[in-house]
């Protein structure tokens, strides 16, 4: 099923591409909310001592941030604590924001999509990770860098997703490719090959949720990205990986199994606003998941068009923590 193709306006792409972001920072204060709270009640103490830290660490670990990266992040607060004579609570306020943007910043790596055309980027995660949602929303956000975009509809196995991708086609009025039934490899090579005979500049494949455990399924995405290689052999250009927030430390193991099976190379963290609580993102960075750089390409915190954007680890931090801009 083919929907409509838009061709984007240049003038209108930049002024599109801009405004998202303004509103962006608020939104991500807002939906980091309840852990911020959290974190800088902490910080409304008097002096800096063994009560306060270890109280920092309690807090730390709930906010799923994990063993490793909290150990990793204290050792280096006390170090500085210690040769820096830092003697305020705001003074380790100002010192955590720095060292945990220091462990986020390798996260950060916005998608560089012209070595390819088209451009494949292939999604994949667990069921009700929020993938079918963020192709909708990255479709406009390519769209806004005045990129065409086609979409695979490649989860066959719930009727529910052609439907939801293809609603979501029309939105964006991009075309998109689905059946009513079949191979999901065969819908994306369809898709791969349409979009070189129209000159598509990205192709999002959407796949099946799936659970790590599901070995078969786990074979079924890897034979997917065998068939994107018989079209393209420098393809998928990109492998995505979409994980719900709200799942904290099973991330982990998620993108150890998913990463094993088809090679991811980025993140996609959904949800991060309502209960999540966001120090994930922080174990994720401390960990050496894949053996390999891995990028965290975008953060979502809601469920608007313009909530999904490239992961900033400054910003990020800024709402973590009310730090501000420094």
């Amino acid at each position: 099923m083919f929907g409509f193709l838009k061709k984007n306006d240049p003038a209108t792409d930049v002024a599109n591409a801009n405004a998202p972001r303004s509103g962006w920072a608020e939104r991500l204060k807002a939906g980091l909310a309840r852990t911020r709270d959290q974190l800088t009640d902490l910080f409304h103490r008097a002096k800096i001592d063994d009560e306060l830290l270890e109280e920092l660490e309690s807090t730390l670990l709930l906010a799923d941030v994990g063993l490793d990266a909290t150990q990793f992040l204290l050792d280096g607060l006390k170090a500085r604590v210690k040769r820096e004579r830092l003697e305020t609570p705001a003074q380790l306020q100002s010192a955590l924001a720095d060292s945990l943007e220091t462990l986020l910043a390798p996260l950060e790596a916005p998608i560089d999509t012209t070595p390819h055309k088209p451009f494949v980027i292939m999604l994949a995660g667990v069921n009700g990770a929020g993938k079918t949602t963020s192709i909708g929303k990255l479709a406009k956000y390519f769209q806004a860098q005045g990129k065409s975009v086609l979409l695979a509809a490649g989860d066959t196995f719930r009727a529910a997703a052609r439907e939801q991708l293809i609603a979501w086609g029309e939105r964006n009025q991009v075309a998109v490719i689905a059946q009513e039934s079949g191979d999901p490899a065969a819908v994306v090579f369809d898709a791969i090959n349409a979009a070189k005979a129209r000159g598509i500049d990205i192709v999002l494949a959407d796949t099946a949720g799936r659970l790590p455990t599901q070995l078969h399924l786990m074979e079924e995405i890897a034979k997917v990205k065998r068939v994107i290689q018989k079209v393209d052999p420098t393809a998928p250009h990109e492998v995505l990986l979409v994980l719900d927030a709200n799942i904290g430390q099973n991330a982990l193991a998620q993108v150890k199994a998913f990463d094993k099976a088809i090679g991811v190379t980025g993140l996609i963290v959904t949800k991060l606003d309502g209960t999540a609580k966001g120090g994930i993102i922080a174990a994720i960075a401390r960990q050496n998941l894949t053996g390999r750089p891995l990028a965290l390409r975008f953060i979502g915190v809601g469920e608007g068009i313009d909530d999904l954007q490239p992961f900033g680890a400054r910003e990020f931090v800024a709402a973590l923590l009310d730090s501000g801009t420094r």
